[in-house]
């Protein structure tokens, strides 16, 4: 299948939308000794709300992770939002393309999550989205797209969950689930 047929994808950051930079909440999802990772698992991982994995895999999407962790994601993230192992977009080396994209205001991840959906409509969630990246993505990607921002001292939130669910819904007429009963 391709173009509007698939279902779309949601390139997923980790530093901002699922570890907020100023959240005082931690979450008690593992402890020393059963933390996958041991006793030595980055501090900062404790700030992810577990529950955003069932909100996201709730979401009529594929979820992909599109973070600097890259695989990592899969090893560290993931056990903690119960979600499984998910694609990894793995980035390029850097080029001159990529400094004059970034001295221009375009973000280096936006050329490669446009070349890695191939047309297929994806929104990004990340911290760092711009309306430079917003019309660099209206001009050379033919598929819907939805850059959305995430407010890096809280993460994503239950506003976040909304648009990004309203949006996947309206853009590809995936009706709401029924509630049981």
């Amino acid at each position: 299948m391709t173009g509007s047929a698939e279902r779309p994808l949601l390139f997923l950051d980790v530093d901002g939308p699922l570890i907020p930079f100023g959240a005082a909440q931690r979450y008690p999802t593992f402890g020393a000794d059963t933390d996958p990772l041991g006793a030595d698992a980055n501090p900062l991982l404790a700030r992810i709300n577990p529950e955003h994995g069932r909100r996201l895999s709730a979401l009529p999407c594929d979820l992909v992770w599109a973070t600097a962790w890259m695989t990592d994601a899969n090893a560290s993230v993931a056990p903690r939002l119960g979600l499984p192992e998910l694609s990894v977009v793995i980035w390029p080396e850097q080029t001159d393309q990529d400094d004059r994209d970034e001295r221009d205001g375009l973000h280096w991840k936006t050329r490669t999550l446009v070349g890695w959906a191939a047309g297929r409509s994806f929104v990004w969630v990340d911290d760092e989205v711009t309306d430079i990246d917003r019309a660099w993505v209206s001009g050379h990607h033919r598929g819907h797209a939805l850059l959305h921002g995430v407010d890096p001292e809280r993460g994503l939130t239950d506003a976040d969950f909304v648009t990004l669910d309203e949006w996947l819904r309206r853009t590809h007429g995936t009706p709401r689930p029924r509630p049981l009963g």
